[in-house]
Order: C-alpha cells, then structure tokens, then sequence
C-alpha cells in the first residue's frame, strides 16, 4: 500500500510522457519487485533484511499505478464521449484479473505461492511489452455527422467487448462454483486454454474496425482528391476550432470549468475535487479494509482454502464495476443529464492526479491471498 501511495508520481508523468514509457516503467517495477519476492520465497537466495524486503513490496505495489494511469487516462483521452463505459470497462477488468490470477495458479501451480509471484512479475511485463507498440492518443474527432456516427460506432464496440467481459465473468463464476479448474490435470489445462481464448477475444473488436477503416480508405482512395482530403480533414478542423473558441472566451484569470483540463492546484482549489476524494476515501477505504481481511476472515469461519471466497468477492466485484460505468453514462446521456454535474468530469478528468493512490489500493491480486 505504500507503494500506491506514490501514484501520484505517475499521474505526474502522465502529462509530460507517452503512454509506451508509463508502461515500461511499470512493467520494470513490477519485474524487479515481484521477482525479488519469488527469490526469497522460492528459497533461491537468502532471506533479506526487512527494510529491503519492505522496498521490494512497496517497488511491486507502485508498479499498477503506473500500468493503471497510462491505460486509463490513454482511454479516456481516446474515447471522450464514451467515459462512462470505458471506465467501468477497465475497472472491470481490473477486478476481475484477480479471479483469472487465482485461478490459473490454482489450475496450473496448485497454489504455490512462488509461481503466483512468477506470475505477478511476468505476465503484466509481457503484457505491457505488447501494449507499448499499441497504446497512443489519436486524434479527437469533431462534432457533426460524422462526430455522431463515430460515437454511435464506439457505442457497438463498447457493448461487443462487455458482452465478451461478462462472458468471461460466467464462465470464471461457474469454475468456481464447480470446483472445474482447480486440481490440475487435463482438465485444468483446459479450462486455463479455454480462459486465454476468451481473454484475447476482445481484440476481435478493434481487428474488424481496422479492417472497415482500411476498406474506408480504399474507397475514398479511388475516389476524387479533393473529395478524400475534405472528408478526412472536416472533423479535425472542427475540433481545432472549437477548443480555439474554449480557450479564446475564458479569461487569462478565469478557472477552467468542468469537462476541461486543470492542473494540480486548481483541482485543489475546487470542491468538486474535494468532494471525489472524501468519497474515494470512505467507499474505497471500506472496501479495501474488507479485502484486506478477507483472509482472516475465511479462516475464522472455518474454511482452509480462501480461494473461492477471492474468486468471487473479484467476479461480483465485476459486474458492479462495469455495471455502475454502463448506467452513469446512460443517465448522462439520455436523462438530460448535464456532463458538468460533479461526479463523471472530476473522475475522468482529476482521478489520474492525487486521488490514484487510494482508487488503486483496490488493484492488488496477491493482497488478496494473503491472511
């Protein structure tokens, strides 16, 4: 917990560098801290002293801050009229990864908690590694037709992946309840197949947009210049125009308003800022106590194996999490509304400052497993 404790550096950072370079850091962090857990618990090397010991931890804690800021505020800046759905997406996932770690280590290592560091130091590297050629900002799109038919197509794409999200939520929620995955064997071995399937079925969304992209182009290729440089420039233009108007008609001493960029210290000075992290505080903080002690408590109820009771806390944790971005957004769009209300703007907008510390104490899949 110490080490997301220093999230702000990432959210920091987020600002000045590209999105590739926050993974890379993060990734290395998480290398050299999870690595150096499983060389002491896999009795490699002699147990270190506890002050490096508590460096270790605190290296593999901060390590998601900054996964968890690129690919959040990358997301956000691509999908501005889609906030709502893409956080609830990613926080979705993010609890759930802690089911797919449990039980894949349980369906593949029998628990051993030095193959679940392995893990924890290696797929998020190798994850990240792949990432880093894929994740940029693009270009925001206008207003207009064109601005609503690219909404309208973010909107099947969005419901396309929860669909796939929440299919993977069933069949992770139905391992667990039959005990399926667990025990190893062929049967393990197929369900942790199966699983990996399922988890790369998302990347079917983006393919098949591509691939219309490309065929767009081909089509205006073979149409008039002039035609081509037009439609591919007219949202550009209009979006260069309107953030020129923003900035013109606010004042040089004028604070910015909801919706808008806002440094450090204006989001100090405004309530809306405040009132996000007295909720963060409270509602994470209770959350994460009961997390923290999940452990213990499966013990004083008599349970030897924990692992069910982290499977599912993550599974149900799913669905309210991709369930509460889904329903904001629709309330923001289609009950009138406004987007300058204080809950969605200061989230999307101030939530990669201070406050990631406290929303990524909740992100920590080995925390989970420990009594």
């Amino acid at each position: 917990d110490v080490g997301k404790a220093f999230g702000l550096l990432a959210g920091l950072a987020s600002d000045r560098v590209p999105p590739g370079l926050l993974l890379a850091v993060g990734s290395l962090e998480g290398l050299l801290g999870y690595g150096a857990q499983w060389l002491v618990v896999s009795r490699a090397v002699a147990p270190l002293p506890y002050w490096q010991m508590c460096v270790f931890l605190c290296l593999g804690g901060n390590s998601t801050t900054w996964m968890n800021t690129a690919v959040l505020v990358t997301c956000i800046r691509n999908f501005r009229r889609s906030r709502g759905p893409v956080s609830g997406l990613l926080k979705g996932y993010v609890g759930l990864s802690t089911a797919i770690f449990t039980d894949v280590c349980s369906a593949l290592f029998a628990d051993d908690p030095a193959s679940f560091l392995v893990m924890l130091a290696v797929v998020p590297a190798a994850v990240c590694a792949v990432a880093m050629v894929f994740l940029r900002e693009g270009e925001v799109g206008g207003g207009g037709a064109d601005g609503r038919e690219e909404e309208e197509e973010d909107g099947w794409c969005f419901a396309a992946i929860n669909t796939l999200a929440v299919a993977i939520a069933l069949y992770l929620l139905a391992a667990a309840l039959t005990g399926v995955g667990g025990g190893g064997g062929v049967v393990s071995a197929v369900f942790v197949a199966v699983l990996l399937v399922l988890l790369a079925s998302p990347a079917a969304v983006p393919a098949h947009v591509a691939w219309k992209s490309w065929m767009k182009t081909r089509k205006l290729a073979n149409a008039d210049v002039e035609e081509a440089e037009e439609c591919a420039s007219a949202p550009l233009l209009v979006a260069k125009a309107t953030a020129a108007a923003a900035a013109e008609a606010r004042g040089p001493g004028e604070k910015p308003v909801l919706g808008e960029e806002h440094t450090i210290a204006q989001a100090l000075m405004s309530l809306d800022f405040w009132l996000m992290f007295a909720s963060f505080l409270m509602g994470v903080g209770t959350g994460l106590a009961v997390m923290n002690n999940l452990g213990q408590m499966g013990v004083a109820m008599g349970y030897s194996d924990v692992s069910l009771f982290v499977s599912m806390t993550s599974i149900w944790g799913f669905f309210g999490r991709i369930a509460s971005g889904t329903i904001s957004e629709h309330f923001i769009k289609f009950v009138s509304f406004s987007h300058t209300l204080p809950l969605p703007s200061p989230y999307s907008k101030f939530h990669r400052k201070i406050p990631r510390a406290y929303y990524s104490k909740i992100k920590n899949p080995q925390r989970l497993l420990s009594p």
